[in-house]
């Protein structure tokens, strides 16, 4: 049995557990309304970040988190910085380049790219950068709290023509941002465009200490998600626990590439009991 066949396996066992009690057993939300925090944007596309604020609302900033969710993240980008850099990458084209998406809207997986990008933030000897590829629905700047700023959108139309005019340092080391940038009308076929083919074949090969993770759009209702994950080496699909049909989690991983190394994260897990968090489940490996 395939890693995402068990992680099938283990939802279908959870949902049926959902039907039987009739409710949900304290499930950990998103917040529904964020609220917009105060950020400077200052001079050399340096953005400060409200770190305060962040850990607040649930993000890893230093040490203020709740252990579990670290160790829960930790365990995520172990194998993920694994295949990027161990012998796994020598199998797998672009294996620094992560995608994060899910089968349909509202799974979580902002939270997951922006918590991710955090956690290898913390690593020693590895840099990262986020990248905000859900350009029909934008949201890492409401996220972190920053105000719109050009980004992806305007250097995929060749408004901005050096990467250094989109990417933004942030006020937590080793964290790198690109946002989305202005809404367009041609958002998603920007998305398959030979530019945006040629932006991942540079961040592949330009900075070999870093992981690029690009917050996608949902696999499903979305042809141009497919064809950015052609362009990784590695993805995580997000699905909300007891609440994402089986048949959505098929559909929206039957296509990908098979050479496309492809992990499974279970959001909003249920507690079953108290010492047991279960905020991720987390299942790995190649389809």
């Amino acid at each position: 049995m395939s890693t995402i066949e068990k992680a099938l396996a283990k939802q279908k066992l959870s949902q049926q557990s959902f039907n039987a009690s009739g409710q949900d057993n304290n499930l950990d939300e998103l917040p529904s309304k964020v609220v917009e925090s105060p950020v400077i944007h200052t001079g050399n596309n340096v953005l400060q970040l409200d770190k305060s604020e962040l850990e607040k609302r649930g993000f890893l900033i230093d040490n203020g988190t709740r252990k579990s969710i670290k160790d829960e993240f930790r365990q995520i980008k172990r194998k993920l910085i694994g295949n990027a850099f161990g012998a796994a990458s020598k199998t797998l084209n672009h294996s620094n380049l992560v995608m994060v998406s899910s089968s349909k809207p509202n799974e979580g997986k902002t939270f997951v790219s922006i918590n991710l990008a955090l956690s290898i933030a913390l690593e020693q000897d590895k840099t990262v950068l986020l990248i905000d590829a859900d350009v029909l629905r934008p949201s890492i700047n409401r996220e972190l709290g920053f105000k719109e700023v050009p980004g992806l959108i305007e250097y995929l139309l060749g408004q901005k023509s050096d990467l250094s005019e989109i990417m933004y340092s942030t006020n937590i080391d080793k964290l790198k941002v690109i946002p989305a940038g202005e809404p367009h009308h041609l958002s998603n076929e920007l998305l398959a465009s030979d530019r945006m083919e040629a932006l991942a074949k540079e961040l592949a090969e330009r900075y070999p200490d870093r992981i690029v993770i690009f917050d996608c759009p949902p696999l499903i209702g979305v042809s141009e998600t497919l064809v950015l994950a052609n362009l990784m080496g590695q993805a995580l699909v997000v699905i909300e626990e007891s609440k994402t049909p089986l048949a959505d989690i098929q559909k929206a991983t039957e296509n990908l590439n098979e050479n496309l190394a492809v992990g499974l994260v279970l959001n909003k897990a249920i507690r079953s009991h108290k010492d047991m968090y279960g905020y991720y489940g987390y299942g790995y490996g190649t389809k």
